[in-house]
């Protein structure tokens, strides 16, 4: 059998891959001719700094790489696109990244904030969280990261109680969220057993993540049945099923902790012949070298 591909998520513990930022705060306080010349700065250097990871993890046999979801700061600003016009302006740099990552075959995800929830009550929450999706989505285009669910964009369940909603948004998603998109179950709104119809009805993987249904089912460990069943229950919604992504994440004091440890102590025996596994750990890349997932320096 094939050894899984461990993915490394965002950032890592050195000072390898530290993508720069700036608040809205800031941002504001600029001179509206400084802020044109602030984002090109910024921008250019977090571009140069994904390019630098496409070798970092090639150099380490990291085949799954999650990019961070705040690269370009400002980018959805309702009313202002000075960031759209800044990451024009770096095409070339933007698909040069891209490349890199296609080159030596590393799959490439994004799983944006929180903050973003499609199927609020609110009508404004709603419209702020398209624009937010739609820009992630762009971002990958301009990598030049294929439309397909390959290069995952991925969301959780958003408000509770409002699961039909959600599977009425989907299919008028834009072409580049919606080819892209996946769900994933979360610890307290949506559990897979509540995500499951949504993802069937619309073509949409589920991606399951054990630790959260433990939490969220209040269940002893991650060698409860139930993980299996869930595993092979979402391997169903993707096609092909040889693309299936899975969360890997252990509790900090106990698996009813929802937060993440450090590194893995427990890989769930459900998890033995899925074929991606995205590890959100603290310790980033020293947990996938503890899982023996990493080289632990560059091969120079």
């Amino acid at each position: 059998m094939t050894a899984p591909a461990y993915g490394l998520v965002c950032l890592t513990t050195g000072p390898e891959i530290r993508f720069r930022t700036i608040t809205l705060t800031r941002y504001r306080a600029l001179p509206p001719a400084q802020r044109y010349g602030t984002l090109l700065d910024l921008y250019a250097d977090n571009v140069a700094r994904v390019r630098r990871a496409a070798d970092y993890c090639a150099a380490r046999g990291i085949r799954l790489y999650r990019l961070s979801s705040s690269l370009f700061p400002m980018l959805d600003l309702d009313g202002d696109d000075t960031g759209a016009q800044v990451l024009a302006h770096l095409a070339p740099q933007l698909r040069d990244a891209g490349h890199a990552f296609q080159d030596h075959g590393i799959r490439v995800l994004m799983h944006p904030e929180q903050f973003i929830v499609l199927n609020s009550d609110r009508p404004e929450v709603r419209e702020s969280s398209l624009r937010a999706i739609t820009t992630h989505a762009q971002v990958m285009d301009a990598l030049n990261l294929e439309r397909s669910t390959w290069n995952l964009l991925l969301l959780h369940g958003g408000k509770g109680g409002r699961a039909q909603e959600l599977r009425a948004i989907i299919p008028d998603l834009p072409d580049a969220v919606r080819l892209r998109l996946g769900l994933e179950n979360d610890e307290r709104a949506y559990s897979p057993r509540d995500l499951l119809p949504v993802c069937e009805a619309t073509g949409t993987p589920l991606i399951f993540d054990a630790h959260h249904h433990v939490v969220h089912d209040r269940l002893p460990d991650q060698e409860d049945p139930s993980v299996r069943e869930w595993v092979l229950a979402a391997r169903r919604t993707w096609t092909p099923p040889e693309w299936q992504v899975v969360h890997l994440s252990n509790g900090l004091d106990g698996p009813q902790d929802r937060r993440h440890s450090w590194l893995i102590d427990q890989v769930p025996s459900a998890y033995h012949d899925v074929p991606w596994i995205e590890v959100e750990a603290k310790g980033k890349e020293e947990a996938l070298v503890a899982l023996g997932a990493c080289a632990p320096t560059l091969s120079t």
